[in-house]
């Protein structure tokens, strides 16, 4: 968030940053609202997912509109995929980054691209577990190393602070498409909103004013601007994609940190990686699959995680290709098809919408579309002259 932050301002960002959890949470609310009312009406045994809750608000939508049921199925799933196989990229970027910094302390200077050969072995040997219960331990480490690992470098930062004077309170208009693309990335959890409202056990609980979506956006909303604030303040225009690229060199703690963040993410990439797989190999294993479907989707495996090795060899700035994942699809899956299935399905309930509806989601649209037009335009054009 710090590089974000750099891209919105001192003063500009931690606001707009309140905002759009504001924003993004809300739509997360639409989203399972539908979800429940599908479930609800339909006598489901479950509520569907987000691509199912899409693809069936349309299919029992308004006449006219019921024709694209199948195409938004299609395009929510594909943008689950660009999300989470960008996340992989990035992780890639990310661990690759941070052992180049610990090699170099130590004398080993190799090109970042020969970190990523390295890095890739040990991904693709967890990324070849295939049952998700397996890989829950990871999920566990990595979560406790992560918090120690944020913890040490908020420490760090607070140290030696110069004054906010030093720091612009807001960035040029360029800039502010990149903040954007960032700021969505890191909110965009929508795919896991409805998977964890169905495995709670008091599932009511979930919505509720004080429940735990609430609470849990205000959490991390509250780390997301702390972090992004001080690592801003801390570390002006040189702040990196990643704070822990920005630790002081040859330090014990330093280092520490480095090594606790890079193991947690190591162990994440897996778990990122198995939502991918879920969505495309059932579809593949029936046109491919019949015979050694194991060996077939040990090797579909390997080629993705190939992919997402490609892709991360291609665009090594971490901070543009955040935002460039974030612009693409985050805004996507975030800010615009919940409003817009919320439409639809009260327009086929009521037979009307009202209009303050109308308003408010309209211009969470618009503002979703701008985001993915400009931040994608713009980060674009700044991966462009970085090579």
């Amino acid at each position: 968030m710090g590089d974000a932050f750099k891209n919105g301002g001192i003063i500009f960002a931690p606001i707009m940053t309140a905002i759009l959890g504001v924003i993004c949470v809300h739509a997360q609310h639409l989203l399972l609202n539908c979800s429940e009312d599908i479930y609800t009406r339909m006598k489901r045994e479950k509520p569907p997912g987000f691509a199912d809750t899409v693809s069936l608000v349309f299919e029992y939508g308004p006449a006219r509109l019921r024709p694209l049921a199948p195409i938004m199925k299609i395009l929510v799933n594909g943008f689950l995929c660009i999300t989470q196989l960008g996340f992989c990229c990035i992780y890639i970027v990310f661990i690759a980054n941070n052992v180049k910094t610990i090699c170099d302390e130590y004398g080993i200077h190799i090109e970042l691209s020969i970190h990523m050969i390295f890095v890739v072995i040990p991904v693709l040997i967890l990324c070849m577990v295939r049952n998700l219960k397996y890989l829950t331990p990871f999920s566990t480490v990595a979560n406790v190393l992560m918090a120690v690992g944020v913890g040490a470098v908020l420490y760090e930062a607070t140290q030696d602070l110069p004054p906010v004077e030093s720091r612009e309170y807001l960035a040029s208009w360029h800039q502010l498409p990149l903040y954007f693309g960032t700021a969505v990335y890191a909110f965009e959890g929508i795919g896991l909103v409805l998977p964890l409202k169905n495995e709670m056990k008091n599932r009511e609980q979930f919505q509720k004013p004080l429940g735990v979506l609430n609470v849990g956006m205000v959490v991390v909303a509250s780390i997301f601007v702390v972090v992004g604030f001080l690592g801003y303040l801390k570390w002006g225009d040189d702040v990196a994609g990643s704070l822990t690229l920005n630790l002081r060199q040859g330090h014990v703690l330093s280092t520490t940190v480095q090594v606790l963040i890079t193991v947690a993410m190591l162990l994440t990439y897996p778990l990122q990686f198995y939502v991918p797989i879920a969505i495309t190999w059932p579809f593949l294993r029936k046109k491919f699959g019949q015979r050694l479907p194991v060996a077939k989707e040990l090797g579909y495996r390997a080629l993705v995680v190939m992919l997402t090795f490609i892709l991360a060899e291609s665009i090594p700035q971490l901070g543009l290709f955040i935002s460039l994942v974030g612009a693409i699809s985050s805004t996507a899956l975030a800010l615009i098809f919940p409003p817009i299935i919320q439409l639809v399905a009260t327009y086929q309930n009521n037979n009307k919408i009202p209009p303050y509806m109308i308003l408010k989601n309209s211009l969470i649209i618009t503002l979703g579309i701008f985001i993915f037009i400009a931040g994608t335009y713009q980060s674009l054009a700044s991966i462009i002259r970085a090579f």
